[in-house]
């Protein structure tokens, strides 16, 4: 009787030591799998780029309407100025010239409208009576030759021809008497009306002349139209500067504002009048409010291509306008503006 002995196949027994060990290589694993995902989601997920942007202010040029060199500069550049100061001075020897041909011409329309109306000098009226005088005596004598040849040439005595030369000498004497009578009344009556007027309006027109050219004199000295702060001063002293040439900037920094250049893809929140958080860097991070006050397509220039070859398109950028809330101390123009993120 054969016995047959069955044969069972125990494993080994795991030591708490090994299993421990294989637990910890397990949990690496899934914590270096975790690791890698989080990595691949800082890496390869779109980021949210910052937007800045940058300060700028309103700038007024001044320039001078007469040409010259500039003999004094009064200010320089970052000096704060008031409406009314005196910014800088130009000497202009054609303007001067052109002045004292102003007042020349003005003082001969004088002359002649006080001649129209004063009228003639005693010595022109007893010149023009004398003349009228000569004139009736020697009407008074054709008058009397006429008479005779008159006389005798209807009695048949003298021909016609000697009565025809003497009705046109009648009639020269005549115009004569007359002429000489105008003349007379005229140098008693002094100018017509109208002579008078128009004397009068030569005088004006001088004056005229002689205020405008007073009126470019003064813009040898150039004033500041607003209150603002020198930016930029371009010729220097001793320099020629022509006519309407720029010679110095002053900006108005109560005009301030923040430009910035934001993609169309994150316009979506944005609304004339929405208030968006920023910091100044050049101030430490200062917290400020701006107000969107603009918004405005740059062109075709600032366009973002499409890089992929599907589902992407063209996106074009807007210049972004805003303005702080209230005055923000030491702001300057160039400063940047981070945006806080999340807000676009």
């Amino acid at each position: 009787m054969n016995t047959e002995e069955t044969k069972t196949t125990v494993a080994p027994e795991v030591s708490p030591s090994a299993r421990k060990s294989i637990l910890l290589g397990v949990g690496l694993v899934v914590v270096a799998m975790i690791l890698l995902a989080l990595s691949g989601y800082v890496f390869f997920s779109p980021k949210e780029d910052p937007v800045t942007g940058q300060v700028e202010v309103d700038e007024i040029r001044i320039a001078g309407k007469v040409p010259g060199r500039i003999t004094e500069f009064l200010v320089e550049e970052g000096q704060l100025v008031h409406a009314g100061d005196t910014l800088v001075r130009i000497y202009s020897p054609e303007v001067l010239a052109k002045l004292e041909q102003a007042q020349a011409a003005r003082s001969a329309a004088e002359a002649q409208s006080q001649k129209a109306q004063v009228g003639a000098r005693k010595e022109q009226k007893e010149g023009a009576y004398e003349l009228w005088q000569k004139a009736k005596a020697g009407l008074e004598v054709a008058e009397k030759s006429f008479a005779r040849v008159e006389r005798l040439y209807k009695e048949g005595v003298l021909p016609a021809q000697k009565y025809d030369e003497a009705t046109a000498q009648l009639r020269a004497m005549q115009a004569t008497e007359r002429a000489a009578r105008s003349q007379y009344d005229m140098a008693i009556n002094g100018a017509q009306r109208e002579d008078k007027w128009a004397a009068q309006a030569l005088v004006e027109r001088a004056s005229g002349a002689v205020s405008e050219v007073n009126a470019y004199l003064k813009e040898g000295a150039l004033v500041a139209p607003i209150d603002g702060r020198i930016s930029e001063i371009f010729p220097h002293r001793g320099e020629l500067v022509g006519t309407g040439a720029p010679i110095l900037s002053i900006a108005d920094d109560r005009a301030v504002r923040v430009i910035f250049s934001i993609r169309e893809d994150r316009l979506a929140t944005l609304r004339l009048g929405s208030k968006l958080t920023a910091t100044i860097p050049a101030l430490g991070g200062k917290a400020i409010t701006v107000q969107v006050s603009k918004i405005k397509d740059m062109g075709s220039y600032a366009t973002w291509k499409a890089t992929k070859p599907r589902d992407a398109h063209d996106l074009r950028t807007f210049e972004v306008t805003a303005r702080p809330e209230k005055a923000i101390e030491g702001l300057l123009p160039g400063m940047t503006i981070v945006l806080d993120k999340g807000q676009i």
